[in-house]
C-alpha cells in the first residue's frame, strides 16, 4: 500500500485529495491548521487517514509532526504540494505588503522547504511530487500580482526539479487549474457575497475534479510523467487583452 502526504487538506482541492486517494486504497497524511476538519476527516476515512496539523509555515512544528507519523505513514511515495492561497484582489500599488508576504511564504518556502525536506525519501521509492499552481501562473490578471507571482513559482520549480530529479525515477507534475469553487474567493477576499458571485452561473470545476486528475497522475505507470497539465472549465477563457482608453 502505498502512501501520499496531502497538504492543505482540510478544505477544497486538499480535502478530495485526500478522500480520493483513500478510496483508491492509498495511505493518506493530511496536514492543515484546523484540527477540527482534519479530526472529521478521520472520523470518514478511518485508518486509512493520519492527521497532522500544522501551519504549513511553521517548520518546527512540522518537522515534529512529521517524526511523530506511526510507522505505517512514514514511507511517503508522495506528496501533493496543494496548501496556498491568495490574498486580496488590489493592484499593486494599493495591496497590503503583509498579504503578500503570507502568500510568499505560504506559497512558495513552505512549499520549497517541505519538498526539500522529504525528496531523499522520495527518491529513494522512486515516488512524485504533484505541485497545485494556476493557470494564473501563465495568465497575468489585474490584482493577481504576487500570488500570481508565486504560482509562476510553483510551475517552474516543478519543471526544475523535473530537470534534476533525471535519472532518479521520481516523478514530477505541475498541475494549473483555472476557476475552481471552492473556499478560495472566500479566503481570499472575506466575503461570500463575492465568492457567490465570482462562480454563480460558471459551472466551474469542483475539488474532486482536479483531485480525480491528481490521483490519475499519481497512479500512472512509473515510466510516464505528465510535466505539465492546465485544466479550465469549458466557460472560462484566457482570451482578450485589457486596453486603457483616454478619454
Amino acid at each position: 500500500m502505498k502512501t501520499v502526504l496531502v497538504t492543505g487538506a482540510t478544505s477544497g482541492i486538499g480535502e478530495a485529495c485526500a478522500r480520493a486517494f483513500a478510496g483508491a486504497g492509498w495511505r493518506v497524511i493530511g496536514t492543515g491548521r484546523r484540527v477540527e476538519r482534519l479530526e472529521a476527516l478521520k472520523g470518514v476515512l478511518g485508518d486509512a487517514f493520519h492527521p497532522c496539523a500544522y501551519d504549513v509555515r511553521d517548520e518546527e512544528a512540522r518537522d515534529a509532526a512529521l517524526a511523530a507519523l506511526p510507522q505505517e505513514f512514514r514511507a511517503i511515495d508522495c506528496l501533493v504540494n496543494n496548501a496556498g492561497l491568495a490574498l486580496g484582489t488590489q493592484k499593486a500599488q494599493e495591496a497590503d505588503l503583509n498579504a503578500w508576504r503570507t502568500m510568499i511564504d505560504t506559497n512558495v518556502t513552505a512549499l520549497a522547504s517541505l519538498t526539500h525536506k522529504l525528496l531523499p525519501g522520495l527518491i529513494e521509492r522512486k515516488g512524485a511530487v504533484i505541485m497545485i499552481s494556476s493557470v494564473a501562473a501563465t495568465y497575468p490578471y489585474a490584482g493577481g500580482n504576487v500570488y500570481g507571482g508565486t504560482k509562476a513559482f510553483v510551475r517552474q520549480f516543478a519543471l526544475g526539479l523535473r530537470s534534476d530529479l533525471a535519472g532518479t525515477g521520481v516523478r514530477v507534475c505541475s498541475i494549473e487549474p483555472g476557476m475552481v469553487e471552492t473556499e478560495f474567493t472566500l479566503v481570499r477576499t472575506g466575503s461570500q457575497e463575492a465568492s457567490d458571485k465570482m462562480y454563480g452561473g460558471a459551472h466551474p470545476m469542483t475539488g474532486e475534479d482536479i483531485a480525480q486528475t491528481v490521483l490519475w497522475v499519481a497512479s500512472l505507470p512509473p515510466h510516464l510523467n505528465i510535466n505539465s497539465l492546465e485544466l479550465m472549465p469549458v466557460s472560462q477563457s484566457f482570451a482578450g487583452f485589457h486596453v486603457a482608453r483616454e478619454g
